[in-house]
């Protein structure tokens, strides 16, 4: 059986944007109660800052609760390429969550190898179709933990 083909990213159409900033409003007027998951896995908000630009992005993520905070997978559906977040929040590590309506800063960190290999099959069982993206690319899909700033 051949693999599945590849996705070809290139410049997201506004349609996407249109979607994500819709889901974004609605999980905050619902603090996640709607569009709060994808099938049995939840979803957090996660806002970084631009690379480039220094503008805040805010993206909805599939997110699993570890105990540190939270960790998200830059899987990018198996391209060979990091998504665009992933490039933000290692420029610019102080990011923003929105689990349900709470509103923490967290510090974002690539997890090493055997934090990756701890939490690797726990996304995996969370959300399947990870392991489907690590088999489309050569790339080690990052894994990032999102632990919160506590305030002193």
């Amino acid at each position: 059986m051949a693999p599945p083909p590849k996705p070809r990213p290139g410049p997201v159409p506004k349609m996407v944007r249109s979607a994500v900033s819709l889901h974004t409003a609605l999980y905050r007027l619902t603090a996640g109660r709607f569009l709060g998951h994808i099938g049995r896995a939840p979803l957090v908000l996660l806002t970084t800052r631009g690379r480039k630009s220094g503008r805040l992005r805010t993206l909805p993520l599939i997110a699993m609760v570890t105990d540190r905070g939270w960790a998200v997978v830059a899987s990018y559906a198996g391209s060979d390429r990091h998504p665009a977040w992933y490039s933000n929040l290692v420029a610019h590590p102080e990011v923003e969550v929105d689990d349900r309506g709470r509103r923490l800063r967290a510090l974002a960190s690539t997890v090493d190898a055997d934090r990756h290999a701890e939490l690797w099959p726990r996304l995996v069982e969370l959300y399947p179709d990870y392991q489907i993206y690590q088999q489309r690319t050569e790339r080690r899909i990052p894994v990032v933990e999102l632990v919160p700033i506590t305030e002193s």
